[in-house]
């Protein structure tokens, strides 16, 4: 199983690594600037939106609004622990469910759902740490609502290219099985079926969490900004 580490930005990330490893292909570092390749993603209209958020004047602070940065740090935790651990509980449900003669559609749906729970999670964590950060200064609001700017602008990309994901895994699905998969209960007890389907499973995994921790990079940079104030 591929160790998956945490890392700051998607070029270059354990997600993209991974994925390139399992498609047995290189993953070039991109020459542009990160500014230009964002560029590429923004419209005018979604030009205006993020120069009104970064100039646009925000009410002071609410009274006693200010929020513990350690608590809304924990529930984030929480959140990436819940997500990891029902990660790990459909990879084992599916390892026990399938067989070595079903097809990719049962592990499509698995990985589908899994980022639906992701990103209804997430988005609402990280709607309420933007919340919190509104009630903490101007500063802070700006900050808050040049995020939600950028989850409206981007969310739409980020979806597009974490959708490609199921098709890049059914690929290594197909290369891993054999032409003629054996039933689950051969008669040689020393030969061992589902290996290759096991090994899938351990992968699918990696990339599951692989892509939970570049979901969760928005949010650490706003707990970040919300633990620097």
């Amino acid at each position: 199983m591929v160790q998956v580490s945490r890392r700051t930005g998607v070029t270059g990330s354990t997600l993209v690594r991974l994925l390139a490893r399992l498609a047995d292909t290189e993953a070039p570092e991109s020459k542009q600037a990160f500014a230009d390749r964002l560029s590429q993603w923004l419209g005018w209209t979604d030009a205006i939106s993020l120069s009104a958020a970064l100039s646009g004047s925000s009410a002071a602070a609410r009274s006693g609004a200010a929020a513990d940065a350690s608590a809304e740090r924990a529930q984030c935790a929480r959140v990436r622990s819940a997500a990891a651990s029902a990660i790990a509980e459909d990879m084992r449900g599916a390892a026990m469910d399938t067989d070595t003669t079903t097809g990719f559609s049962p592990w499509r749906q698995r990985y589908l759902a899994r980022q639906q729970a992701m990103a209804t999670s997430i988005g609402a964590l990280r709607g309420r740490l933007r919340e919190t950060l509104a009630a903490r200064s101007p500063a802070m609001a700006r900050l808050a609502a040049v995020d939600a700017v950028m989850e409206q602008v981007l969310g739409a990309h980020e979806h597009r290219l974490l959708a490609t994901v199921p098709a890049l895994l059914e690929k290594h699905f197909k290369r891993l099985r054999p032409a003629d998969p054996a039933p689950d209960a051969p008669d040689n007890p020393e030969v061992q079926p589902r290996a290759w389907l096991d090994v899938f499973g351990q992968d699918m995994q990696s990339v599951l969490l692989a892509e939970l921790d570049i979901r969760l990079q928005p949010v650490e940079g706003l707990l970040e900004a919300l633990a620097a104030r």
